[in-house]
Formats: structure tokens, C-alpha cells, sequence
């Protein structure tokens, strides 16, 4: 049985979307994480980053909730 998720993965496209930004973002943060140091540009993009996932987080949560 398909959890709600998977379902509203499968069957909405602006879901699969939101999903694939937050991967996105994910990657690049992962690869930020990687480096020994970060100038502070890199720094502030880090934080952008992460704010900008977790409104796609919250918005596919909001999502869920409503489908």
C-alpha cells in the first residue's frame, strides 16, 4: 500500500517538482558541507539554501496535509 506521499509523488506533478528542488538544493548543500572552508558568499548561499528547502518542505507538508 502506497503511503499518501507516494501517492501525491505519483500522481501531481507540481509535487514532483517541489521534490526534485529540494534534492536540488540538497545536492548543492552537501557539496558546500564538502568543502573545508566556505568564503563568506558561500556562507550566506549555505543559508539561503537551507531556508529555501525547508519552504519546499513546507510547502509539500502543506501538500499531504490537503490531499
Amino acid at each position: 500500500m502506497a503511503t499518501a506521499g507516494e501517492r501525491v509523488s505519483r500522481e501531481d506533478p507540481g509535487f514532483r517538482r517541489l521534490q526534485e528542488k529540494h534534492r536540488e538544493y540538497d545536492g548543492r548543500l552537501q557539496r558546500l558541507r564538502s568543502q573545508r572552508y566556505l568564503s563568506d558568499e558561500e556562507k550566506m548561499e549555505e543559508v539561503r539554501l537551507k531556508k529555501m528547502k525547508l519552504a519546499l518542505k513546507d510547502q509539500m507538508e502543506a501538500m499531504l496535509t490537503v490531499g
